[in-house]
């Protein structure tokens, strides 16, 4: 399946800050003109990203609670959620339910008053089954206003098993020998290791957000990370734009990138899934992508397993000996615009371990809900993301851009890496990115 990054991936209508979202001739608040008003019809729409093949499998994992309990739930998907939900809201025509792929839109909707907090049931079920840190993507003000829904973790580094074994490659165990192994097959294939890709339509270069993420995670720890998508520190503190230099070190070497496409300044024009086909041929030996990426894999004709073609490895710690899993990752929280019985219970139901089930086990997914079988994934690397998740022993956070207000983490994060790739120095590009934060 495409994308545990859906959100991401379809293209924005416009950037809306999450501080400054301009929703002028409120309708009322929460419950009042918005969503169905409280009236229970035992219709409930739910608003989001979701498209296409993962749609038909999102509407297939509720099909049977839906005749269960009497209530049809009504699905819709626009490539311009993010600007549409907000439009929606001010003029009264809110969906009942609205499946966020960015916290911080889900925050700001939630602080201009729009959203109902989560009923008790969603609470329990969240206190149940989710961590505190993924209980906090929804919560606004201590308030819980969403559960989440599905996940993805990033920083896979996919490879093939059998290229590695005949060279005799390993695993490193932390970032410099990561760089070193890059090195290593340069040497030993004379061409380029990595491909790369940023091309994502409209959102074109959000995967370069995610290697500087996966950086400053590594090499400057939890406290620094947010700080940093808090914005008290700056994009052109000496932290972040050392992980710049470090990505860099691999992005920006024409020696290490591009294989199958090109140099470096073919990165920006490199569709985000094609490098799948690269690594399935064997002209790319390594590619850094989240775990939805097993399905582009699939679709390219190869098998993701330890022992098959493809398989990947998580981005090392900055330095090796690091206790636990350290991970970013990605998903979407649900938040209400009505508190009907029929809302609240469809609100229930998709913040539950039977409804995280039902859908992993349709395939092409994962969720970070505890009550989540590992078994039921669809691919061993799925398996394995789901374990990390659930580990009490990793270190998570969610992607940086993200939490960030649209204007920087949809704006100018991405728009500053397609910059720097094609050539922009670092502190030009870090000012640029930093300007895009809201005055207040």
């Amino acid at each position: 399946m495409k994308t545990s990054r859906r959100g991401r991936i379809l293209v924005l209508g416009s950037l809306l800050t999450v501080g400054g979202l301009t929703l002028a001739g409120c309708t009322g608040g929460p419950g009042g003109s918005t969503g169905s008003g409280g009236e229970d019809d035992n219709v409930v729409t739910i608003y989001g990203t979701i498209a296409d093949t993962e749609a038909e499998l999102l509407e297939e994992s509720w099909a049977d609670w839906e005749e269960e309990n009497g209530i049809d739930i009504e699905y819709e998907s626009s490539k311009e959620f993010e600007a549409q939900i907000a439009v929606r809201a001010q003029g009264g025509n809110a969906p009942d339910l609205a499946i966020f792929p960015q916290p911080g839109l889900l925050a700001d909707m939630a602080n201009r008053g729009y959203l109902v907090p989560a009923p008790e049931g969603v609470v329990k079920n969240v206190e149940d089954n989710w961590s505190e840190d993924w209980a906090a993507y929804g919560t606004v003000d201590g308030t819980l206003y969403g559960a989440p829904l599905m996940a993805s973790v990033k920083g896979w580094i996919w490879y093939s098993p059998s290229m590695f074994a005949e060279n005799g490659w390993e695993i490193p165990t932390d970032w410099q020998g990561l760089l070193d192994l890059t090195a290593q097959i340069q040497s030993t294939t004379g061409k380029a290791p990595w491909c790369v890709g940023f091309g994502s339509d409209a959102a074109t270069g959000w995967p370069g957000t995610d290697w500087v993420e996966d950086v400053v995670l590594r090499q400057s720890g939890t406290e620094v990370y947010d700080q940093w998508v808090a914005n008290e520190i700056p994009f052109t503190d000496p932290q972040i734009a050392s992980a710049f230099d470090e990505v860099g070190k691999i992005m920006l070497n024409p020696q290490y990138v591009n294989a199958g496409f090109g140099d470096v300044a073919s990165i920006v024009t490199t569709p985000f899934g094609d490098p799948a086909n690269a690594l399935v041929s064997g002209e790319c030996a390594l590619h850094h992508q989240a775990s939805f990426y097993d399905g582009f894999i699939t679709d390219a004709g190869g098998t993701v397993a330890e022992d098959g073609d493809i398989w990947a490895f998580l981005m090392p710690p900055f330095e090796a000996g690091a206790e636990g899993s350290v991970v970013t990752g990605g998903g979407e929280i649900v938040g209400a615009f009505d508190d009907s019985e029929s809302t609240v219970k469809v609100q229930e139901y998709l913040s539950s371990a039977e409804w995280a089930n039902s859908r992993v086990a349709l395939g092409g997914v994962i969720s970070a809900n505890n009550g989540l079988d590992p078994e039921n994934a669809s691919s061993e690397i799925l398996s394995a993301a789901i374990e990390i998740l659930q580990d009490p022993t990793t270190t998570f956070r969610f992607d940086a851009s993200d939490l960030m207000p649209s204007s920087v983490g949809a704006g100018t994060f991405w728009k500053g890496m397609i910059d720097w790739v094609n050539g922009t120095p670092t502190a030009t590009v870090l000012e640029q990115i930093e300007s895009g934060w809201p005055s207040s």
